[in-house]
């Protein structure tokens, strides 16, 4: 069955990798591929994913999401949540945290 959210900027939460944002290309059972994809290590501002998904961040500064990849697969995916434009435009705004 093909997901409703191919082509939708979503977050995903999986089951060992963590939470991941970016544009869902694909899915495969529990496995998904997305592009221009971040890995969100820490949100600050937000009480759960599903605000995170509907608002975005109030603390952009203090969060930790990676910087951008191209394409990522990810296995043992456990949710699937659809992002408004609102928080992509928030999410894609937070500085890169690397080291």
């Amino acid at each position: 069955m093909k997901s409703k959210h191919i082509n939708k900027y979503v977050i995903i939460r999986a089951d060992r990798a963590g939470v991941f944002a970016g544009t869902l290309k694909s899915k495969d059972g529990s496995e998904v591929k997305l592009t221009n994809a971040r890995r969100i290590y820490y949100w600050s501002g937000s009480a759960s994913l599903s605000q995170l998904a509907r608002e975005g961040v109030k603390n952009p500064i203090e969060c930790k999401f990676a910087m951008p990849l191209d394409e990522i697969t990810i296995l043992g995916v456990i949710e699937i949540i659809p992002v408004t434009s609102l928080a992509e435009k928030n999410i894609n705004a937070v500085p890169v945290w690397k080291k």
